[in-house]
């Protein structure tokens, strides 16, 4: 029968609807029992349709429910028709570190529009690759520290407000000001210019309220990339410039806009973006310049704030660790003469390098799987092969909580853990930045931001909360971030 025939059987628009009512039963009923996969155990509505998950994340808890889920079902969970979350310890290496495809989730990360690719919305490693060839390197360590004066500078700020509220003795909300923080210095080190939080000490244009509500958005729309590119990820509003990132890519983009026209800057990581755009002209486009300074400031501002948040929170919580770290400081004599202590001497604090470890395990800043895509041959793990085409994802929660991995104190804040004869072990599955070809290029920045603010915090503060026994809140959409835990902060009195 002829789709010209199937048509004329259906008079009214019951019939149509039926019809279509029958399809979509069909298609749930195939999803559930027939699904190659569909041995794989997890949440019911999960086994045909991507809504649990959608819920999960707007419920922003998507976290947590994975680890519950993995903790009642073993190392395969199915989380969507078409997805399997795997916490087996085999599943970090076979799934991050291989050159698997990416989830087709991350196509939502392509900025201004749909028609651009960046190294994190590239799902083909070869694209992503070729697209990281000349913006990787102004990533390293070695070029990023070009810029420490500067951070320090801009770090500084953060603890002149410190110092106002220890003079005023009003509570201060360290979530709000660690994002001013880490926004200003990835403007800094990207481009050699602050988007002014912390000179102003407030949200501009309430550019990281609104980073919430966007967050959950992209968090969504990756599933539904057709509505995304319908509703804002098009030529059409590339065009008229009416993207709803707000004060963030304004600044980013008049700071390139900016450049170009002056060559004199200093070598921050835009300079060497433009001059390798200068160099390869044939190779390289301006909006992957554009794209890759917008992605830097999507992904290292909240992200630092969280770790920052749970650095404060869990040690003052362990009132133990903050007087060790700050003995181990006061000890080791180092930076102290600085306002801020450097990245050099923070890494001579074997201890202090512990507790922010131990913070980013407990409270990764992370939330959202990373998915991959089974290749060809399919995937064996632990012993199950799972199929070509199916997504495989990995949640850097659902690892960090693994009791079979570190313990029945997996789930407990214990910075020692770090300082057995086995942490080499598991540095494997520490995994706070991903792993493999798309992990987190800016992971650098992050790694001197931390250093160097918690050093500085320990040895020169006392903070505790208003309220020591009321717990953060927090929702976990493309990234945790906490809120609600005003904290007293008090200069230390040095002897």
């Amino acid at each position: 029968m002829g789709l010209t025939s199937l048509i004329g059987l259906v008079s009214s628009p019951p019939e149509l609807f039926g019809l279509l009512a029958i399809a979509i039963f069909t298609l749930c009923i195939y999803r559930r029992h027939f699904s190659p996969i569909a041995d794989i155990p997890g949440p019911f509505l999960a086994s045909f349709t991507r809504l649990w998950h959608i819920l999960r994340i707007l419920n922003g808890d998507q976290n947590l429910e994975l680890i519950r889920q993995h903790d009642k079902h073993g190392h395969f969970v199915r989380i969507a028709p078409n997805e399997i979350s795997v916490s087996h310890p085999e599943g970090v290496k076979k799934i991050l570190a291989a050159p698997l495809h990416k989830g087709s989730w991350y196509k939502v990360i392509a900025f201004p529009d749909g028609r651009f690719q960046n190294p994190m919305s590239a799902t083909d490693p070869a694209v992503k690759n070729e697209l990281s060839r000349h913006l990787a390197p102004g990533y390293t360590l070695s070029n990023v520290l070009r810029s420490e004066a500067n951070i320090t500078q801009t770090i500084d700020l953060l603890f002149g407000w410190l110092d106002k509220f220890s003079d005023s003795e009003k509570p201060i909300d360290l979530d709000k000001f660690f994002t001013y923080c880490t926004s200003d210095v990835v403007g800094e080190t990207i481009f050699s210019k602050q988007f002014g939080f912390l000179r102003e000490g407030r949200d501009i244009d309430d550019t990281i309220a609104k980073a919430h509500p966007q967050a959950a958005y992209v968090s969504v729309a990756g599933f539904f990339r057709w509505i995304h590119v319908a509703l804002l990820s098009n030529r059409f509003v590339t065009w008229l410039g009416i993207t709803p990132w707000g004060h963030l890519i304004n600044t980013a983009m008049g700071a390139v806009k900016e450049r170009q026209a002056n060559s004199d800057a200093r070598f921050d990581a835009l300079a060497h973006w433009l001059r390798m755009l200068d160099q390869n002209p044939d190779r390289m486009e301006l909006h992957e310049v554009k794209s890759a300074a917008f992605n830097a400031i999507a992904a290292g501002n909240e992200t630092v704030a969280t770790a920052l948040q749970a650095f404060v929170y869990f040690m003052i919580r362990h009132p133990d660790a903050w007087a060790r770290a700050r003995k181990e400081i006061d000890d080791a004599q180092v930076g102290r003469d600085t306002r801020v202590m450097s990245f050099a001497d923070a890494q001579r604090l074997p201890f202090l390098q512990a507790c922010i470890k131990e913070a980013l395990r407990v409270f990764a800043p992370a939330s959202m799987g990373l998915p991959r895509v089974v290749g060809d041959g399919g995937l064996t793990i632990g012993g199950r092969t799972i199929p070509k085409g199916t997504t495989v994802s990995i949640s850097v929660w659902v690892i960090h909580h693994s009791k079979e991995i570190w313990g029945e104190d997996a789930r407990e804040f214990k910075p020692d853990r770090w300082l057995r004869e086995d942490a080499a072990r598991l540095d494997k599955f520490f995994i706070p930045f991903g792993l493999g070809y798309a992990s987190c290029p800016g992971q650098n920045i992050a790694k001197i931001e931390l250093s160097k603010i918690c050093a500085t915090l320990v040895r020169d503060y006392d903070i505790r909360q208003v309220d020591p026994k009321h717990e953060w809140t927090w929702k976990a959409y493309f990234t945790v971030v906490p809120e609600n835990w005003p904290c007293y902060v008090k200069k230390r009195v040095q002897v």
